[in-house]
């Protein structure tokens, strides 16, 4: 039987607010452990929690940057669980009432767009964090990240394939740090995906068992979890094997989900209103003033860089991958650099030289206006592209500009044409042989020729005229 896959997903996000959601704590849960607690993140007897405004903000600011409806009036909800890791024994979480819901984000796939259906994103708290020293029966419990801002997104079934689903989260995280809301770094926990994943025979519209995979570090073990239970429950199927509603870890190292417990459901939680804390209340003036914040988002500027600067599609996507790189490139083009030769220095030379030195492009020592600058003088022909390239590395370790460079190695391009043409015409007369080649038809030879001659103006020769001239006295 053909079957298609029906995939929900569900995120967390850590909001990077400066303290936790229902305390003063610092929002720090890599310090040393236990260090960035009080009462509330403890759950001692007597505590009020109050709920961070910062947190608000950042999750109506997501919600919109998502197409959602934000409420007028929501709740935050007491979710009833036992375990180590929530001294309360409840978690502070949004239940029927979220702030955010019905919304709704496109995805590239192949062929085309998709529409991915947002059912809600709701706020809640982090819990804390079990550890386990390998080796020996000993564990302990970290509460700094008990408190810690978290938000919850959640997914209509629309999705149907794994990859679909790191399209995804490859275009949400994208939202995320356009919004400068978390560094959505998932090796650090600041953002951990879920994937519900079901199956059913393909032209039917119920819904199969789904199971839930958690524990995954990258989206690319993401895609390889879901693409494993998919071929994990088709095999169940086939055999005449029930699909058993559970949770499922996924081993990496092994490339198998694995059963973790059987999967709660809602009246397992037994959710009710937390009494102490007020409901939020979010007006049309606020919601419109955190409207009016948002950056423009990364589709619409990829969108723009197509129309304004006549990017092609892939060189569009580049640049537009961090609100940093799209900063830079933006500037750099208003500082006068053509907007082609922008994208491709950015994206070739600069990149490069960025990966090896380990830095982002946020941290780049070449302002954009100093690249800009760098482009303009190939343009003019002050130098030429080889002199260019010789300079960025120069640039980025010593923070000179391209121009104070210039003057201070002498490297201004040759454009003289008579000082040209003499050079030309001594390596001509230096290698005969090549000259005897080209007129017998290898072009290679020329390829030789042009090196010679840059290599006697040290790489200062005019590309265009040195092949302009050169050609002229081959050809006579």
């Amino acid at each position: 039987m053909e079957y298609e896959a029906v995939i929900g997903m569900e995120v967390h996000v850590e909001i990077n607010t400066k303290s936790k959601v229902f305390c003063a704590c610092n929002n720090d849960f890599h310090a040393p452990p236990n260090t960035h607690v009080c009462p509330v993140c403890l759950g001692m007897p007597g505590v009020l929690p109050v709920l961070n405004i910062g947190m608000v903000e950042a999750s109506v600011a997501v919600g919109l940057a998502l197409n959602c409806k934000i409420s007028r009036w929501s709740k935050m909800d007491r979710k009833n669980y036992f375990y180590p890791d929530l001294a309360k024994n409840y978690q502070i979480s949004q239940y029927d009432l979220p702030l955010c819901h019905d919304g709704e984000m496109e995805i590239d796939i192949e062929g085309g767009t998709k529409r991915i259906g947002i059912t809600r994103a709701h706020m809640e708290e982090d819990t804390a964090r079990n550890t386990h020293t390998i080796g020996t029966r000993e564990s302990g419990v970290d509460f700094n990240r008990c408190g810690v801002p978290l938000l919850e997104i959640v997914t209509e079934p629309d999705i149907r394939s794994a990859d679909e689903a790191f399209a995804y989260l490859t275009a949400l995280k994208q939202i995320l740090q356009y919004l400068d809301v978390s560094d959505c770094n998932m090796e650090e926990g600041s953002l951990r995906a879920e994937a519900n994943i079901s199956i059913r025979p393909k032209g039917t519209v119920e819904f199969g068992t789904k199971t839930e995979v958690k524990n995954v570090a990258s989206f690319s073990g993401v895609h390889k979890a879901i693409d494993f239970e998919i071929r994990r429950q088709r095999a169940a199927l086939d055999k005449g094997d029930a699909i058993v509603q559970e949770t499922r870890g996924w081993d990496a190292d092994k490339g198998i989900t694995f059963v973790q417990r059987s999967k709660e459901s809602a009246h397992d939680y037994r959710y009710f209103p937390d009494p102490d804390l007020v409901p939020v209340v979010v007006d049309e003036a606020w919601e419109q003033r955190i409207r009016e914040s948002l950056p423009e988002l990364p589709r619409a500027r990829n969108h723009r860089f197509q129309a304004e600067y006549a990017l092609s599609p892939y060189d569009a996507g580049v640049v537009t991958s961090t609100r940093a790189m799209a900063d830079y490139y933006e500037a750099t083009v208003k500082a006068g650099a053509p907007a082609k030769l922008a994208a491709n220095w950015i994206m070739g030379d600069l990149q490069g030289m960025l990966v090896e030195r380990k830095l982002d492009i946020a941290q780049c020592p070449v302002t954009a206006a100093s690249l800009g600058e760098m482009i303009r003088l190939i343009e003019d022909g002050t130098i030429n592209g080889k002199i260019a390239k010789d300079l960025l590395p120069e640039m980025i370790d010593s923070g000179k500009s391209a121009d104070l460079l210039v003057k201070e190695k002498g490297l201004v391009q040759i454009s003289d044409r008579g000082e040209l043409e003499a050079i030309v015409r001594g390596v001509l007369d230096a290698n005969p042989g090549p000259v005897e080649d080209f007129k017998a038809g290898k072009d290679r030879a020329k390829g030789f020729l042009v090196g010679q001659i840059m290599k006697a103006t040290k790489g200062k020769g005019n590309p265009k005229l040195v092949n302009e001239i050169l050609e002229r006295l081959l050809a006579s």
